[in-house]
């Protein structure tokens, strides 16, 4: 398993497209800025068969400190993106289905 950054992906849509690195890397970060804007907003994103990403609010809850398991520490109520896959993309990840493009 290996991470795939920005940069390895603007390369791979770039070389499959035929498009100018310049161009994709546009594209992509004025799609993360969206993203994020929206997100930010507390709104819900969704995309068919990739998935959904929707801000949530973590309870407070109290953790441990490993090295003194007696001491418990307060971890505040938070906000967190959370993402949910779509049908499409769980079914590639279990291997019940093969990727097509």
């Amino acid at each position: 398993m290996s991470t795939v950054t920005k940069k390895k992906l603007i390369h791979k849509i770039s070389q499959s497209r035929g498009l100018h690195p310049n161009d994709v890397r546009g594209v992509i970060q004025a799609f993360l800025d969206e993203m994020t804007d929206s997100l930010a907003e507390g709104d819900r994103l969704e995309f068919r068969d990739f998935g959904v990403f929707e801000v949530v609010e973590r309870k407070q809850k109290i953790g441990r400190n490993p090295k003194n398991a007696s001491v418990p520490i307060v971890i505040p109520a938070r906000k967190a993106v959370k993402f949910t896959p779509g049908k499409k993309m769980r079914q590639l990840i279990d291997g019940s289905e093969t990727p097509s493009l």
